[in-house]
């Protein structure tokens, strides 16, 4: 098993489904996000940015870990998922409690994430962000990681809340 450099970042299992929707929902959704500079408040109205069933089959798909940042009370204040495809590793779901957001949480799952990309041997890792997320993706740059060019429309789903403009994903991409 990987141990990380940070002592508060390691795996999730089934029993933190809720806490990880929960965080999602926080960092992403509604009115408590915009106690953060990651909130997509502004850009798709609603609360929820997940639920325990879409949490729990991503969780569950072949080749698909959450790492979770466990602060000293053993409180989530952030994860990622990490899914290998082919070569690569996806990255998403990747969220900060809004309030911890800016303290180093971000840095060092990011860090993580590679860690355990070597681990597997991936060659780079990718995402997919919001074109409007200037500052997110400039922060992601900071980091190594470049936009691939590719673009993709972000269709509504009926679960992760009401577009109020038309959006669309960059994809970003970091080689190891």
């Amino acid at each position: 098993m990987l141990n990380f450099s940070d002592p508060h970042i390691g795996f999730a299992t089934l029993a933190d489904i809720v806490a990880i929707k929960d965080l999602l929902n926080r960092a992403y959704r509604g009115e408590s996000s915009k106690q953060g500079w990651t909130t997509e408040a502004d850009l798709i109205a609603g609360d929820t940015r997940t639920d325990d069933k879409n949490v729990q089959e991503v969780m569950q798909q072949t080749d698909s870990v959450f790492l979770l940042y466990k602060n000293d009370d053993h409180f989530i204040t952030g994860c990622v998922n990490l899914q290998k495809h082919g070569p690569k590793i996806y990255l998403g779901m990747f969220s900060v409690l809004p309030k911890s957001q800016g303290s180093g949480i971000g840095k060092q799952l990011l860090l993580a994430a590679e860690e355990y990309a070597h681990e597997i041997n991936s060659l780079a890792i990718y995402m997919s962000v919001i074109t409007l997320r200037t500052e997110l993706i400039n922060w992601y740059m900071r980091r190594g990681y470049a936009d691939t060019g590719e673009r993709k429309p972000f269709i509504e789903d009926g679960l992760t809340g009401k577009h109020l403009q038309p959006l669309e994903f960059m994809i970003l991409e970091k080689s190891l």
